[in-house]
C-alpha cells in the first residue's frame, strides 16, 4: 500500500500537485473525464482526488471513478468520503470497497448538506463529524489508509458570520474579512481559534495531510500555515488552487464558499471588458498566488480544483516551470488501447431524435 506521505517524502523538484476531479452527472460526462484522467496522470501527479457528493449521493459513481482509476489508469486516487446523512453501516462498507479495490487514501469530511437541505443533520447511528470519520477509519484499519483532512484558511463556512460594524473587527479579522453580495463577513478571532483547535484533534486522530479550501489571498493561507505550526499541527498542507476562468462560474463558487477576494484582486476583475480579458487577468492572479505560496517554501505541493478540466490547469502548470506531456502525441498505442476499453467501461447510450 502506498500513502501520499510516502510519495511526499520521495519527490522533489519543481512545483508538485495533484488533480481533484467530481462525478459528471451524464454518462458522456463520465467518458470524457475518464480520457481527461488518462491524459492528465501522464503529467504524473502526486494523486487525484474523486469527491463524494453531499449525503452519499454520488457513492456509488465515485466509487467506480476511484476504482477505475487506480486499476485501469494507474492513478494514486485520494478518495474523498463524507459522513453527512450516510449510515454507519455505508461507511463501513465503502471503507471496505475501497480497501478491495487497491484504494490506499481517505480524504474524510464532514460534508454538504443534501440538495434541499439547508442545515446538516447526523444520521440516527451515523456521525456526527470528520473527527468522528477519522477515529473509526484508524480504529477499524490502522495504518490501511493514508487519511487527509480539510483546512480552511479563512475559517469553515459554517463559522463565516455576517458583520455588522466594520470598524470593529481586529486586525487579524479585517485580514480575513469576506463580501458576498455585497455584506461583509468574516470568521471573528474566537470561531477562528476553535477551527484549529479542532483541527489539531483531527491531525492527533490520525489525519497526516491537510488539503484546504480554496482561496485568492495567498498571505491569509500563509497566516493559517503559520497559525497552525505554532498550534502544533506539524503535517503537511497543500493549498486548494482553483483557475479563474469564467466570471459566472468564478462569482457562483465563491459566493458560496463564502471565499475573501482582496480589492486589488476584485478590481483587476472588475476591469476585464469580457470572458477572454477575464481568463486571462484570472490566470494571471491564481498564477501569481501559486508562485508566493510554492516560493516560502511552506506547502510541498499544489492541489488544483480542476472542475473536471485540463486546459486552464496545464495553463498554469506550464507558466510555474511544470512540463506538460502531450499524453495523445507521446502515447498514440496506449491511448487507442485506453480509449477503446474506457469506451466499453462507460457506454454511452445512443439518442434519438
Amino acid at each position: 500500500m502506498t500513502h501520499i506521505l510516502d510519495i511526499l517524502e520521495e519527490k522533489r523538484g519543481p512545483p508538485l500537485f495533484s488533480f481533484e476531479y467530481f462525478p459528471p452527472k451524464t454518462d458522456k460526462g463520465v467518458l470524457n473525464l475518464f480520457k481527461r484522467a488518462w491524459r492528465m496522470q501522464k503529467q504524473n501527479p502526486l494523486f487525484m482526488d474523486i469527491t463524494w457528493g453531499a449525503g452519499g449521493s454520488t457513492s456509488d459513481l465515485t466509487m467506480k471513478l476511484a476504482s477505475n482509476m487506480t486499476k485501469l489508469l494507474g492513478c494514486q486516487v485520494n478518495m474523498h468520503l463524507t459522513c453527512t446523512n450516510i449510515k454507519a453501516e455505508t461507511v463501513a462498507q465503502a471503507l471496505e470497497d475501497a480497501k478491495a479495490n487497491g484504494i490506499n487514501n481517505i480524504l474524510a469530511l464532514r460534508g454538504d448538506p443534501p440538495e434541499g437541505q439547508e442545515k446538516w443533520a447526523a444520521t440516527e447511528g451515523g456521525y456526527e463529524c470528520a473527527l468522528d470519520l477519522i477515529k473509526v477509519i484508524k480504529e477499524k484499519h490502522g495504518d490501511t489508509f493514508g487519511i487527509s483532512t480539510a483546512g480552511y484558511p479563512e475559517g469553515h463556512p459554517n463559522a463565516i458570520k455576517k458583520v455588522e460594524d466594520v470598524s470593529k473587527l481586529t486586525a487579524s479579522e479585517t485580514s480575513r474579512l469576506v463580501y458576498v453580495n455585497g455584506e461583509a463577513w468574516v470568521c471573528h478571532d474566537a470561531d477562528y481559534e476553535k477551527e484549529l483547535v479542532y483541527l489539531k484533534k483531527k491531525v492527533d486522530a490520525g489525519a497526516g495531510l491537510i488539503v484546504t479550501q480554496l482561496f485568492y489571498d495567498a498571505d491569509v493561507f500563509l497566516t493559517f500555515v503559520y497559525r497552525c505550526r505554532a498550534m502544533g499541527i506539524m503535517v503537511p498542507i497543500l493549498p486548494g488552487i482553483m483557475p479563474i476562468a469564467s466570471r459566472g462560474g468564478f462569482t457562483r463558487m465563491i459566493g458560496f464558499c463564502k471565499t475573501r477576494i482582496p480589492l486589488d484582486v476584485q478590481s483587476k476583475l472588475d476591469a476585464a471588458p469580457d470572458d477572454e480579458a477575464f481568463a486571462k487577468v484570472g490566470h494571471e492572479i491564481v498564477l501569481g498566488i501559486c508562485k508566493k505560496v510554492w516560493a516560502s517554501g511552506a506547502v510541498p505541493a499544489l492541489h488544483f480544483y480542476t472542475l473536471n478540466k485540463d486546459k486552464d490547469v496545464f495553463a498554469l502548470m506550464k507558466d510555474l516551470g511544470i512540463e506538460v506531456v502531450d499524453a495523445e502525441a507521446a502515447f498514440p498505442e496506449e491511448k487507442e488501447q485506453i480509449y477503446q476499453k474506457l469506451t466499453e467501461l462507460f457506454p454511452v447510450p445512443e439518442t434519438t431524435a
